[in-house]
């Protein structure tokens, strides 16, 4: 099973949402289209300016974290369109001609990656599609169209304040919309899968909407000479995110590599690190833990076998749990300080060292051991009964998991894995 969706190509989502995003996406630009149709468009040469820049966004879009793409540049114009209002803009753009824009170009620079096969999310493009409709609705419907930048601190500041809101109106409409689409799609709850998407949009989405309100601004003020100006630091910022996003595979690909040495040398069973991670993530999510820890609880999974390699033999099929309690634990021990020698997974070597503690003389009376600890205890327990070549049924393997819920097996962690295989996971 795999753990991140990192293939190349058009991701298609089976999911009712993502199905209800790109039909509202597209609904919307289409009729966008036919409205700026009728009434002809404005400003040409802001409209050309602007629709380049999105679709060079749109082109040169990268994955930050797993979850989904991003445009930096292709959102700052965008919304940047939407707050045009200044002495070299004779005519604001009306929102129906800004969503056109943005639809026309986006659909201009997605379609040299569809040809060339890279990867690309119709659904992130929808949404970005509808929190700029959003942006646009709100700033038209706050500021009248007298109201413009003159140097004067009675139209600054509400044109700032006006800014702010349609910009935040965009991010908060996106921030729900995505976390509906994580609650849908990995049964997360909706508050901490808000809770997330709000945190990103604070780092990263913020930083696109200012930039958008920079970009307004100054060719509001300063006319089309502004765009590059703005644009430069942007692609130095895009620029940064790749080496970041370069590095976090990197980082990723080693971890793997580290658990995949467990199965080479027979401590464990073709892909069962894997498996782990997986239910180990799925409790993760049930259970609304941060990205942060979500990272750190799947990096602990998949090593969580490492320190079986110290010890005299392989378990038969990779069933440590038919080693005795201290062999089990001295190998999460080791396992731990080969971990912690990296320099840079201490949290997660933490999860591991008590990864194989009895809950009723660990985490019962410690609240200082991460829950993860018994995420992974719980994940690898129910791997072993279930996963390749054990033969036991989902049931069974709950009954057996069930009979050691508060000794062995953390009751909250028991019964979120509860609610998973009822809901229909399998490996």
């Amino acid at each position: 099973m795999s753990i991140s969706a990192e293939a190349e190509g058009l991701e298609s989502r089976n999911s009712g949402s993502g199905v209800v995003i790109v039909v509202a996406g597209a609904v919307l630009g289409v009729a966008a289209l036919i409205l700026t149709a009728r009434r002809g468009v404005t400003g040409w040469p802001f409209a050309l300016t602007f629709g380049v820049l999105i679709a060079v966004g749109e082109m040169v879009q990268f994955r930050v974290d797993r979850t989904r793409n991003r445009a930096p540049i292709a959102t700052s114009a965008a919304l940047g369109y939407c707050l045009l209002r200044g002495p070299e803009v004779s005519v604001p753009p009306e929102v129906a001609q800004i969503v056109a824009v943005a639809a026309v170009a986006t659909a201009i620079g997605v379609l040299p990656r569809i040809v060339a096969g890279l990867w690309w999310d119709a659904v992130v493009s929808c949404r970005r599609l509808l929190s700029v409709g959003a942006a646009a609705v709100v700033f038209a419907g706050i500021v009248p169209k007298d109201l413009s930048w003159n140097g004067s601190v009675t139209h600054a500041l509400p044109l700032g304040g006006a800014m702010l809101l349609a910009v935040s109106t965009a991010a908060g409409l996106d921030a729900i919309v995505g976390a509906g689409q994580t609650t849908e799609r990995y049964s997360k709850p909706f508050p901490a899968a808000l809770r997330d998407e709000l945190g990103v949009t604070a780092r990263i989405g913020m930083a696109m909407a200012i930039s958008g309100i920079l970009l307004a601004a100054g060719t509001s003020i300063a006319g089309l000479w502004a765009p590059p100006l703005v644009i430069v630091p942007l692609l130095l910022t895009q620029f940064a995110f790749r080496r970041y996003s370069s590095a976090q595979r990197t980082y990723r690909a080693t971890v793997r590599s580290m658990a995949r040495s467990t199965e080479i040398a027979g401590f464990s069973s073709p892909g069962q690190n894997a498996r782990t991670a997986a239910l180990a993530v799925a409790i993760g999510n049930d259970l609304g833990l941060t990205p942060a820890r979500m990272e750190a609880l799947e990096y602990a999974a998949l090593l969580s076998g490492v320190g079986q390699l110290a010890l005299a033999d392989p378990s038969p099929g990779g069933a440590s749990l038919l080693r005795t309690r201290e062999e089990r634990q001295r190998a999460a021990e080791i396992g731990a300080a080969v971990i912690e020698r990296s320099g840079v997974l201490d949290h997660v070597a933490e999860i591991v060292r008590h990864s194989n503690d009895p809950y009723r003389h660990g985490r019962a009376n410690n609240s200082a051991i991460p829950v993860e600890s018994g995420i992974v205890n719980v994940a690898l327990a129910y791997e072993q009964l279930v996963g390749e070549g054990s033969g036991q049924s989902p049931a069974k393997a709950m009954e057996s998991i069930g009979l050691g819920i508060g000794a062995e097996y953390d009751p909250v962690v028991v019964e979120s894995l509860r609610r998973i295989v009822g809901r229909g996971f399998r490996f």
